[in-house]
């Protein structure tokens, strides 16, 4: 006896266009959900970076009489790197004292090949301008930083050391004489990690001036180009490096010396930008600012 086999009936092309049509309609109602958290765990590791560096700033206070790093100086003392930074200051405190003490006898903290390590807590996730937290035209060359010091309130004093014979540097407040008090007050704000069009990299480790194009301060001799507004969705390419700007599409992220970290969006006028900046201009800032 014969048995009648079924036919089993497939896609036609027009079915297989309508399934196709689907899934690409779902791709592109899921994507921006799936950027959104992507983004939102950045900004929340952005956030821990910055707390931590706020949390490194007073612990160094508490080690040093009190005293704010600065944002740049010569430790002339033995076991010191010599020549060092406002970023490399910090690093026993951010648990990475292995690499500020690698630098010791080299006379400054890039020394002994430290120029190129990346520390991962100054790189904010959604910067993409840098090739594994190195300059992209120098991938194995200096390291990078997301993130910039306050020069008006890191800025150092230069005074003579008559133990050591030598002039010597310190920070330029306490952290408990803050003019403007510690909650009124910038400690570290955004910025891109390298500008394309300008060549220029902000590097944690070395101290040169912005005008450089190799800075870790985001104010200069000049003064003005610190209170400039920041870039607010700005793209890499379109980038000024004496802007705080940063990956996140519609605000930065800034720490304030009290160690919160808060947005900071295109609503913020340019007085309350400057009052926050400047420790010592006498203004406290609103609420919402």
């Amino acid at each position: 006896m014969f048995r009648m086999l079924k036919r089993v009936r497939g896609f036609t092309l027009i079915e297989l266009l309508v399934v196709i049509a689907i899934i690409a309609i779902l791709i592109g109602l899921l994507l921006p959900a799936v950027q959104k958290v992507r983004e939102a765990a950045a900004r929340m590791t952005c956030s821990n970076n910055l707390k931590q560096m706020g949390l490194a700033i007073h612990n160094y206070a508490g080690a040093n009489q009190d005293r704010l790093p600065p944002a740049e100086s010569y430790l002339g003392q033995q076991n010191t790197p010599g020549w060092t930074t406002l970023h490399a200051e910090l690093l026993p405190y951010i648990e990475q004292d292995n690499v500020y003490r690698a630098s010791f006898g080299s006379g400054a903290t890039w020394g002994n090949g430290q120029h190129a390590t990346v520390i991962k807590t100054y790189l904010c996730p959604s910067d993409s301008t840098h090739t594994n937290g190195r300059r992209p035209s120098d991938p194995t060359g200096w390291a990078c930083t997301s993130y910039s010091g306050n020069y008006y309130l890191f800025w150092k004093d230069y005074y003579y050391n008559g133990t050591k014979g030598k002039y010597d540097t310190l920070g330029r407040y306490l952290i408990g004489n803050i003019p403007d008090g510690n909650a009124n007050t910038i400690a570290f704000v955004e910025r891109y990690a390298y500008y394309p069009v300008y060549g220029w990299a902000p590097l944690w480790n070395h101290p040169n001036g912005v005008h450089h194009g190799l800075s870790h301060s985001w104010s200069t001799n000049y003064g003005v180009f610190g209170l400039y507004l920041p870039q607010f969705g700005i793209k890499p390419n379109s980038a000024h490096p004496y802007y705080p700007n940063s990956g996140h599409p519609t605000s930065i992220q800034v720490l304030l010396m009290d160690g919160s970290v808060r947005p900071v969006n295109n609503g913020v006028t340019q007085t309350n930008w400057n009052n926050a900046i400047q420790p010592d201009d006498g203004q406290v800032l609103p609420g919402n600012w």
